[in-house]
């Protein structure tokens, strides 16, 4: 009897000591939560430069994890302005860094996001699929300390950015000079983020390190340059659009506060912001490239920090140059009746703001994955906008930009140099970590 429990013991004990390892993660985590976070801005209506900052905050932490535990992932320290030097948490062990990358997310998002308690509720859910792939809740309780542990070090970074200050700042008061930027229907809305210019940029040296040519000067005089832009604005992006026009407007909308009238109420419409989308495409490349799981949260990462940079530079000359909407102006001196084909956004026009984040995601989706990429965009294909397909990253961001136009909301020039600006935004990201060997 004895010798058979000795026997049964001794199994016991093998079977322990070859205990299957749980199955790594991949881009496809990574990629969840990135979506989780854009569905939870959808129903917060963030607006988009505020989304581009959830989204570097959130992708940072992951990084931190593998930084710290990946020789290949260099740390963010002598890169990023002000970024800390983060000791890892020596006293924690038994923890998955994978595992601990992904959950360092969603802590930082559900921390930043206003309805930060559904990321929290998505992680639940993803842990319950961890268990499932066989980690242990040792190593799950162990991989969570570890990423409260970073997520604490980088939301007391993103505290430190300088946005918290700006609800203490003067609620910006409209100008009402000729050529000023006004209200727009159908909602007329106040202005977003006017002073997102003094948040603390992520590798440039100031909001203003890229400011691009002025725009072109106002004038109702009608041989001057900019009525010939407002004559242009009136005869191409109304009923003189062909159809590809339309789609490619609409594919590119990405206005998180468009509404529609339903009798006496302003129904909002669900649409992600441009750096969502961008996001969106940047896991459609990782995907696509079998990218390795430290591949997927660095180029996440790069393209965040990116966003957040070209959005404001880009906010920094909407409030300096205040240029009037193509709407407004229209109505103002040529047509009282004319409507653009996409709703006006509430900020002012001139520099085109998708151009400027499209160029600069290009700029480093390129560096990461080549020059002809080709790929199908099906990022809002739940919201009922249908794939489209792209031969680079290049074409879809000057395809982004031009859409501006056809939906009534830009002018040329401030669809031009925000491809310029963006351009240079993207080059000066990469720069930055090729400096330091990030």
């Amino acid at each position: 009897m004895k010798k058979y429990l000795s026997i049964a013991l001794l199994g016991l004990f093998i079977a322990g000591c070859h205990k299957t390892p749980p199955q790594p993660l991949g881009n496809g985590d990574v990629s969840k939560v990135i979506g989780q976070m854009a569905d939870v801005m959808i129903h917060d209506v963030t607006n988009p430069p505020l989304a581009s900052r959830f989204f570097a905050y959130t992708c940072l932490a992951g990084y931190e994890v593998l930084s710290q535990n990946d020789k290949q992932v260099k740390s963010m320290h002598g890169v990023l302005n002000d970024y800390p030097a983060i000791a890892s948490p020596k006293q924690i062990s038994g923890y998955n860094s994978q595992l601990s990358a992904i959950l360092a997310m969603y802590e930082t998002a559900g921390k930043l996001q206003p309805s930060g308690s559904l990321m929290l509720k998505n992680e639940g859910t993803f842990l319950d699929s961890c268990r499932k792939i066989g980690f242990s809740d040792e190593m799950i309780d162990s991989s969570k300390s570890y990423a409260k542990f970073i997520s604490k070090k980088i939301l007391a970074y993103a505290k430190a950015d300088g946005y918290r200050k700006i609800n203490n700042y003067p609620r910006y008061k409209l100008k009402h000079t000729p050529g000023s930027w006004d209200l727009t229907p159908p909602a007329y809305m106040l202005p977003v983020e006017p002073y997102f210019n003094t948040v603390r940029p992520f590798t440039l040296d100031s909001a203003a390190q890229f400011v691009p040519d002025p725009p072109i000067p106002f004038s109702t005089y009608k041989n001057s340059t900019f009525y010939k832009f407002l004559q242009l604005s009136y005869t191409k992006s109304g009923d003189g659009l062909k159809q590809e026009e339309k789609d490619i407007a609409n594919f590119w909308d990405c206005n998180p506060f468009a509404v529609q009238n339903d009798g006496h109420m302003l129904i909002g419409l669900k649409k992600i912001s441009p750096g969502a989308h961008w996001m969106g495409i940047t896991n459609i490349a990782c995907k696509q490239t079998k990218a390795s799981f430290s591949k997927a949260i660095e180029v996440n990462t790069v393209v965040a920090i990116g966003l957040t940079d070209a959005f404001i530079c880009c906010w920094d000359d909407k409030y300096r140059t205040n240029r009037i909407r193509p709407e407004t102006a229209i109505r103002q001196y040529i047509d009282p009746h004319w409507k653009p084909l996409l709703q006006t956004p509430p900020f002012p026009e001139y520099i085109s703001g998708h151009s400027v984040v499209s160029s600069a995601s290009a700029v480093i989706l390129t560096h990461y994955f080549g020059d002809n990429f080709k790929y199908t965009d099906n990022v809002e294909i739940g919201y009922g906008i249908p794939p489209r397909h792209f031969s680079s990253f290049t074409q879809a961001a000057k395809e982004a930009a031009i859409s501006r136009f056809w939906g009534g909301i830009h002018f040329m020039d401030a669809i031009d140099n925000g491809i310029i600006q963006g351009n240079k935004v993207g080059n000066r990201v990469l720069d930055k970590l090729k400096q330091k060997g990030a």
